[in-house]
Formats: structure tokens, C-alpha cells, sequence
């Protein structure tokens, strides 16, 4: 059997979600410089990682990606001080209710069927 995984995807209105998607984009932005190259990354397209980036700037109070347009040397993006931040909660979040949660899920595994 696999090892049992745990996802947190957090929801704060009707339209307004963060999880482990959207952190993993924010993740590969801020190491990869660029919003193309995390989405690919991610095996997402363009579009879709761009769409993703436009709604989490909307839902946030200040944006959490900024980008300059490509040009003779090229565009990019970085996390703002506000992305780096949303990113280290949602990732700290995540590690202390998989560590709470470890024996609950462990319980739960152990009664599936092998």
C-alpha cells in the first residue's frame, strides 16, 4: 500500500480557495523567476497557470505575484513579501495538521482494504 497523503485545501468564500495548487505554482515561482516556467513544471499550460495567478492577486488584499513583460531580456515574476507570507503559513498550516493528524490518519489507512 502506499504511503497515505494529506492534502490541505482551504476555502474562505464561495470562489475564494488555497491549497495545495496554488502553493505548489507560488512554490515554483519563486524558484523558477517565471509564471511559464513553474506552470510547466506543474505539467499546467500557460493560460491556466496565468488564470491562477490573476485570481489568487484578486482574492488576496495585496497581490501575491508581481511579473514584468517579456522584452529583449525577457520577463519574469517573483513573489511579493505578501506571497513569500501566504506561502509560509499555507506551508506550515499544512506540516502541523499532518503532524496533529498523523495517528487519525494512520487509523483510518489501517482499516482499508489491502
Amino acid at each position: 500500500m502506499d504511503e497515505p497523503r494529506f492534502l490541505l485545501r482551504l476555502f474562505f468564500g464561495r470562489d475564494q480557495r488555497f491549497g495545495p495548487g496554488k502553493a505548489d505554482l507560488l512554490r515554483g515561482i519563486a524558484e523558477e523567476g517565471s509564471i511559464s516556467a513553474a506552470g510547466k513544471r506543474m505539467g499546467m499550460s500557460y493560460k491556466r497557470a496565468w488564470g491562477l495567478v490573476e485570481a489568487m492577486n484578486a482574492d488576496f488584499a495585496r497581490p501575491l505575484v508581481e511579473s514584468t513583460r517579456g522584452g529583449p531580456k525577457g520577463g519574469g515574476a517573483r513573489l511579493t513579501d505578501e506571497g513569500a507570507a501566504v506561502l509560509a503559513d499555507y506551508t506550515r498550516l499544512a506540516a502541523k495538521v499532518a503532524e496533529t493528524g498523523a495517528p487519525e490518519i494512520a487509523a483510518i489507512a489501517a482499516r482499508l482494504k489491502p
